[in-house]
């Protein structure tokens, strides 16, 4: 266990900028050295996890690939829309000074308010399709960008990223590494996955946006100077959104078909690259980097490692507090335990050590509540998930250090109601559909 607690430790630290896999794979081959898991133990485990590992190398090659070709510049350009006057604009010459005030900070209000809205959409897209770490490290900047331009506080909408990255990644099996290790282990079709979990998805949201409005007033109602620029024109990338479409629909097809989505995902991703190469805007290095292998490495380590701490008294104690039955306090002990994991261990960890003692011939519904633990749960603290981490360095780039004291009272807000509210929408949906 205190090899594991390094490890994640080494990923939230990154001593020296070193990648996370320099910690990781030294740790991963120590456990098998030292007879913590055996060599069979540790092969199982690997192959266990390599589709998964393709997949996500896949997503994000696809992902950075739709960056190059302007998806996320025509977002930022849809998000930073709807711009209203400036300051002095918003003063009338025949009433005094005083109401013109009320009026720029009445429409400040409003377009701070509507790019909050127009943010969660769009990040509760994006992490469904592309996954978390597009909105975290693609979208966030653009985000910064959109209100800049505007003349609104970045705060609320950039925390708004890294909260529906997190809790807006219920939706489809390929929204996060954690969503597919249980489809692998769920027995569910894409479709059924997805139509189990459109409720908690929606459920979530509502609740991070209800809270957001609340939470953030003071900011969303505050005025600043906009950037001094024109409206940048929305260019859709329309090559990139077909390609997107028939990626989805691949997923689908693959699912049905029993084939692992990854060579879906890959076929998308190789589509943008041979037009990307043939162009000449990208280069095999760049494709290379963006797969992002240390990364790679680190996650397949890490599996060795949890593999090792599951193998050596954590999953028996685990077992003797998991709930049993579906019922929906059962649920919703199942997800709370994830959440907890979650912010103890690392959301990846957690989802690997639970998915064996949840998964059972009586369906996927414990599997689906771990899903919602470990998922919403990160929001809570900075070590939640891998996710928040690099959202966290996005914002130093930026400089705009995130105030842990604040980023809890917020997820103390967000994330017991957000789970409560998705288990609850999760057992409907289980009884349902």
């Amino acid at each position: 266990m205190g090899l594991l607690v390094v490890v994640l430790g080494a990923a939230v630290v990154r001593p020296w900028g070193w990648p996370e896999a320099a910690i990781a794979v030294p740790a991963a081959v120590l456990v098998i050295a030292t007879g913590a898991i055996s060599p069979h133990r540790a092969l199982t485990q690997a192959t266990r996890l390599a589709p998964v590992i393709g997949f996500l190398a896949a997503v994000l090659v696809l992902a950075q690939l739709c960056q190059d070709e302007g998806l996320f510049r025509a977002i930022g350009a849809w998000l930073a829309r709807s711009r209203g006057p400036g300051p002095d604009q918003g003063r009338g010459h025949s009433h005094g000074e005083g109401q013109g005030q009320g009026q720029g900070q009445g429409q400040g209000h409003r377009t701070a308010a509507g790019l909050l809205a127009r943010v969660f959409v769009v990040a509760a897209v994006v992490t469904a399709v592309l996954g978390l770490d597009a909105t975290v490290v693609l979208l966030t900047p653009v985000v910064f960008a959109a209100a800049a331009r505007l003349g609104a506080r970045a705060k609320p909408h950039v925390y708004a990223s890294c909260h529906l990255a997190n809790s807006a990644s219920l939706l489809l099996p390929v929204s996060n590494l954690t969503n597919l290790l249980a489809f692998a282990v769920s027995g569910l079709s894409f479709t059924r996955f997805a139509g189990l979990m459109a409720l908690p998805w929606l459920a979530a949201i509502a609740v991070e946006y209800l809270v957001f409005r609340w939470f953030f007033r003071t900011d969303l109602n505050a005025t600043q100077a906009a950037a001094p620029a024109e409206s940048e024109p929305i260019v859709v990338p329309v090559l990139v959104i077909v390609v997107l479409a028939a990626t989805l629909a691949g997923f689908v097809a693959t699912s049905l078909a029993g084939i692992n989505p990854a060579w879906a995902a890959a076929a998308g991703a190789a589509a943008l690259a041979i037009r990307a190469l043939a162009r000449r805007d990208t280069s095999p290095v760049a494709i290379w980097r963006a797969a992002d292998v240390p990364f790679l490495a680190f996650v397949l380590a890490l599996g060795i490692v949890v593999a090792a701490v599951t193998e050596n008294g954590l999953a028996g104690a685990l077992s003797r507090v998991i709930p049993a039955g579906t019922s929906l306090p059962a649920l919703l002990g199942t997800a709370a335990l994830a959440a907890a994991a979650a912010n103890v261990i690392n959301n990846l960890p957690a989802v690997l050590v639970l998915l064996p003692l949840a998964a059972s011939p009586a369906g996927p519904a414990a599997v689906l509540a771990v899903l919602v633990g470990v998922n919403i749960g990160p929001n809570l603290t900075y070590a939640g998930s891998l996710a928040t981490l690099l959202w966290r360095r996005v914002l130093r780039e930026h400089d705009a250090e995130p105030d842990v004291g604040e980023f809890t009272r917020l997820g103390l807000l967000t994330v017991p109601a957000g789970i409560i509210l998705a288990t609850v929408a999760l057992w409907a949906s289980l009884h349902v559909i």
